[in-house]
């Protein structure tokens, strides 16, 4: 197998739960607090969504960040197709349910274009997150080589 191989694996990390549950707090509060900035709802709401899964699903499991965040990204894609579709309508959900709130009623490309955005937001704050990580262990093998 290539080295370049990553099998899926469970893990809890701390830090991935905060966010997800930060991203929560925020999408909770812009769906009930501010309904009436369409903008902050219709953006904003859907830029965060797609951190919201990534984070929740990064806080269990230990994968390569941008092919999860891909996965995220194509997830949302269906979801949104699925509103294209009318799917709630045809399950039989009406407006109110739970899973028709979930899954939607109303396709639009500009969640499409949300969700890139999230994705590449994110997919950026992860780069840089590995360079900062990476220039630290540089610098913290060449200090040990010093002093051996």
């Amino acid at each position: 197998m290539s080295s370049s191989y990553q099998r899926l694996a469970l893990g809890f990390s701390w830090p991935h739960a905060v966010l997800a549950l930060v991203v929560f707090v925020v999408e909770v509060i812009i769906a009930t607090q501010l309904p009436h900035v369409s903008w902050i709802r219709a953006y904003l709401g859907d830029v965060l969504v797609v951190v919201l899964i990534y984070a929740t699903a990064r806080s269990v499991l230990r994968v390569n960040d941008y092919l999860l965040l891909l996965a995220v990204f194509v997830f949302a894609c269906c979801i949104e197709s699925a509103q294209y579709f009318r799917l709630a309508e045809r399950l039989g959900f009406v407006r109110g349910d739970v899973m028709y709130t979930v899954i939607g009623n109303t396709f639009s490309w500009g969640d499409i274009v949300c969700y890139a955005v999230g994705c590449a937001m994110t997919a950026w704050l992860v780069f840089c997150r590995n360079k900062l990580v990476s220039r630290q262990f540089t610098q913290a093998r060449r200090a040990i080589r010093m002093r051996g």
